[in-house]
């Protein structure tokens, strides 16, 4: 027998690793999952050291991600905005005729705005930077948990190889900060999983139940798993009843009386909102529908080749134990990673697709990604390594340090890539507050409304947080867009009952939304090389329009494909275009200041 070695597998440990045609055994649990530490010879970093390392990424994803999906903006920020200054932008989905989203979700975003507004000057831009700050401490939290479950359930060779994919993880960068129902799933899911595979199921209950009550209704669906393993495995049923209940009396209740008293009726929008995506004969795919293919570029471009290796997990690890006749207790490894197999069957098969759809499932594509990098390991060192002395990992650490180099660079390069092609317009929004600072226009515009218009650009529009004031107002240009736009709320406490006009669940253009062009004092707007009727090029009437503030912007229909989804150091430049973005203020305004002056 080959000298003893230990690895943790399913979160316990083999004992030893012989020739090959010995089968590798595994220690016997004393209970089916039970709560004991093993003595794992394998570094792995502290919970406190991987809680400062997430940390310090989710702060950057705070300061530097882009506002990358309109919903956003219209869905959460602007209603927030309404909640917090009486004004902002209305979608159908807060029509109390529709009602599908729930405001619940949103208070829970103005507390830290609030406590804000209590330590410091009220300031829009600062409060949507703080809350996004504190939306990186909710992460970084959960996904401790989620770190320590991992440990104990997959060994800390697989929990040290998830910290470098959570890390520097595109994905992670672009979902982690995102002010959207989808991210808040994302922290339950880390917090459920990693509980239950602590065995803490009263947790990984209240997780679930919050991530589909107050987050996303379809988000119940990662919860199967761990209801099968609870009712069926552990045979626990008195516990799951009770914490279930326990869930809806502590989330659905509260969150119905929020939503009751701000629609001014009885609501349950998690309902409303699976009866319109499921039950409606149009649903969400009036808003786009994608091929098949669309997830899968997009799991490569947020996880390049942890995707892959995250889709063939679980039979590569079942497999694997077959061959190798490994004999796994406790969580069977296709019920850990179950959530994601089943989410992928769903989604994407779906018509509508959108990127934030997979947030949910990310801590589930990076654990699955780690165990077949771990396994992989682990037939190295079977199949090419003679010396059967020591621990498998001190034979193969090359293997994930490799793939972790790989992610990284190619993880950076996409970070890099995206905020250099599309953070302009968050860039120029607080250009336009430091301007509207300047002495000279603030006299301009400080005792009068303030027409902001937009016209294709409208569903880059980061939020009302980066209006420079009250007096300040965003109106649309007709453009060649033919969809519903959001309009503003009604002005009072009452807004939010009231039913708006103008407003379909069809996504039928509303013209009522427009205004001419001969009101906007400013505008934002991209100036491409190519214009139709309803999108000229502002920026050349330079007898109408001045400009005041130019960022570079990409132009994704004129740049390649590759080099405009990862970055590459003196390569990308060269297949990349990349137009303004810019702010223009009406030439109107001085005409009619100097007609005033002679006046006088």
């Amino acid at each position: 027998m080959a000298a003893s070695t230990k690895r943790r597998l399913q979160g316990k440990s083999i004992k030893e690793l012989a020739a090959l045609s010995n089968p590798i055994e595994r220690e016997k649990p004393v209970e089916p999952h039970p709560i004991i530490e093993h003595d794992d010879p394998v570094w792995a970093p502290a919970p406190y050291t991987v809680f400062k390392v997430f940390m310090s990424a989710r702060l950057c994803a705070a300061a530097w991600n882009i506002v990358g999906d309109c919903d956003e903006t219209f869905n959460y920020w602007e209603p927030t905005h309404y909640l917090m200054f009486g004004k902002g932008f209305q979608t159908w989905e807060y029509s109390p005729e529709y009602a599908i989203r729930s405001y619940a979700y949103l208070m829970l975003h103005t507390l830290p705005m609030r406590l804000y507004g209590l330590i410091f000057t009220p300031n829009p831009v600062m409060m949507f930077f703080f809350t996004r700050c504190i939306l990186a401490l909710a992460c970084a939290l959960t996904e401790v948990v989620f770190y320590k479950g991992v440990c104990r359930q997959f060994g800390n060779n697989v929990g040290r190889i998830i910290v470098c994919f959570q890390l520097i993880g595109a994905g992670f960068f672009i979902s982690s900060t995102a002010y959207l129902p989808s991210s808040f799933c994302m922290y339950m899911t880390f917090l459920s999983i990693g509980a239950w595979f602590l065995g803490k199921y009263e947790v990984a209950i209240m997780a679930t139940a919050a991530s589909a009550i107050v987050g996303w209704p379809f988000a119940a669906i990662i919860g199967v798993p761990i209801a099968f393993d609870i009712l069926f495995l552990q045979r626990k049923v008195v516990l799951f009843m009770m914490w279930v209940g326990i869930a809806l009396v502590t989330f659905l209740l509260p969150l119905v009386q929020i939503d009751q008293y701000y629609y001014g009726k009885l609501v349950v929008a998690p309902l409303n909102i699976v009866m319109y995506n499921v039950f409606t004969e149009h649903g969400p795919d009036l808003y786009g529908v994608e091929p098949f293919s669309y997830y899968i570029i997009n799991g490569l471009l947020n996880f390049n080749i942890v995707f892959p290796l995250a889709l063939v997990s679980a039979p590569f690890v079942i497999l694997s134990n077959y061959i190798l006749k490994v004999k796994t207790q406790g969580i069977p490894i296709w019920l850990s990673l179950a959530g994601m197999y089943i989410w992928a069957a769903i989604f994407f098969t779906r018509p509508h697709k959108e990127e934030r759809f997979l947030f949910p499932i990310y801590p589930l594509i990076a654990v699955a990604g780690a165990v077949s990098v771990d396994y992989i390991q682990l037939w190295w060192r079977c199949v090419f390594v003679r010396s059967k002395g020591g621990h498998y990992v001190d034979h193969t650490s090359w293997i994930s340090v490799f793939v972790g180099i790989f992610f990284t660079l190619m993880s950076v390069s996409r970070i890099v890539a995206v905020y250099q092609a599309y953070h302009a317009p968050l860039d120029l929004y607080v250009e336009l507050n430091k301007l509207a600072n300047d002495e000279k226009v603030h006299t301009l515009s400080a005792d009068r409304p303030v027409t902001l218009c937009v016209g294709k650009e409208w569903y880059r529009y980061p939020s009302s947080f980066f209006l420079p004031g009250q007096n300040w107002n965003l109106h649309y240009l007709k453009s060649e867009f033919e969809g519903q736009l959001p309009k503003p709320y009604d002005s009072g406490p009452d807004a939010t009952r009231i039913i708006p006009s103008n407003m379909n669940d069809m996504n039928k253009e509303e013209p009522s939304r427009y205004v001419n062009v001969s009101k906007c004092h400013y505008l934002v707007d991209l100036d491409l090389p190519r214009e139709t009727t309803h999108e000229p090029r502002y920026s050349q009437k330079t007898e109408e329009w001045t400009t005041l503030v130019s960022i570079p912007f990409l132009d994704a229909s004129r740049s390649h494909r590759v080099f405009r989804a990862f970055y590459i150091p003196f390569v990308s430049s060269r297949y990349c275009v990349y137009e303004n973005y810019n702010l223009l203020k009406t030439t109107r305004t001085k005409k009619t200041n100097r007609s005033q002056k002679h006046t006088r």
